[in-house]
């Protein structure tokens, strides 16, 4: 995929305009969930994060927005995304590596390296099982082409000893991220993100960790919008989820300690 021109770009305020993001129009928008991808991961000034597919750079730089001092890696296959996340951080003064490659084959570059926290937010679809986007490049980011079990190999392969794993995906797909955890992730914890209360989560965010020994936890659900049913054209989100949405604030999974 070739540099986007000018016209085909927007400019996209996120974090209630806290972080800017060139994204093309036509292609992968990215919407609220990298943000909660982002707001869930418990990262600290001076610690190391590498993101996998990260596209435009929503999610590491939400990140990085609100945790200051990381050392901010991103890796993507889609050339174009990958120049869109340089000129992202550019943009908003915060400073990421981003390296171009497949996460099924890590540059050598990445695979001599270790990283405290891991993020991802791997395609959602399996192949064959929706219609595919008519743009190239939303087809690769929504449509699994590398398996999802490589996608948390890679992850396990490149943390710390006690290094996390948070990961983003439909609630569907947790069935294949729980059996894609081998023995080296465990603390398994699951948070379902509910859209109002009465209904079914759709989506989830795994939280693994490197080495870890503590019993599976699964949350009690976390329901994003108020009322049982869509008012209208305006988002209806529960006051806790707002502040995440605009402003650079953590993500609390309810009943964690």
């Amino acid at each position: 995929m070739t540099t986007f021109a000018e016209s085909e770009l927007t400019c996209d305020a996120f974090l209630g305009g806290y972080l800017q993001l060139y994204q093309p129009r036509a292609g992968y928008r990215a919407g609220v969930d990298p943000v909660f991808l982002a707001a869930s991961v418990t990262a600290q000034a001076g610690q190391s994060v590498l993101e996998l597919g990260c596209g435009a750079g929503a999610a590491i730089l939400c990140l990085g927005r609100r945790v200051p001092a990381l050392a901010l890696t991103g890796v993507e296959l889609q050339s174009g995304y990958a120049d869109l996340a340089r000129r992202n951080a550019a943009l908003n003064d915060i400073a990421l590596d981003v390296v171009e490659g497949d996460i099924a084959a890590l540059p050598q570059t990445l695979r001599q390296r270790s990283f405290d926290h891991v993020i991802a937010n791997p395609p959602y679809y399996l192949a064959g099982t929706h219609s595919p986007a008519s743009d190239a490049g939303r087809a690769t980011a929504l449509g699994e082409q590398t398996p999802l079990a490589r996608w948390v190999d890679a992850a396990a392969r490149r943390l710390r000893h006690r290094g996390y794993l948070h990961m983003i995906a439909k609630a569907d797909r947790l069935p294949d991220m729980l059996a894609a955890c081998d023995d080296r992730l465990g603390s398994l914890e699951v948070l379902p993100l509910v859209p109002r209360q009465g209904r079914a989560a759709e989506l989830v965010i795994l939280r693994a960790r490197k080495g870890g020994r503590a019993p599976f936890r699964l949350y009690s659900g976390l329901i994003l919008h108020q009322g049982t049913r869509h008012p209208g054209d305006r988002d209806h989100y529960l006051p806790e989820i707002a502040k995440v949405l605009r402003e650079p604030a953590p993500l609390h999974w309810p009943g964690a300690g």
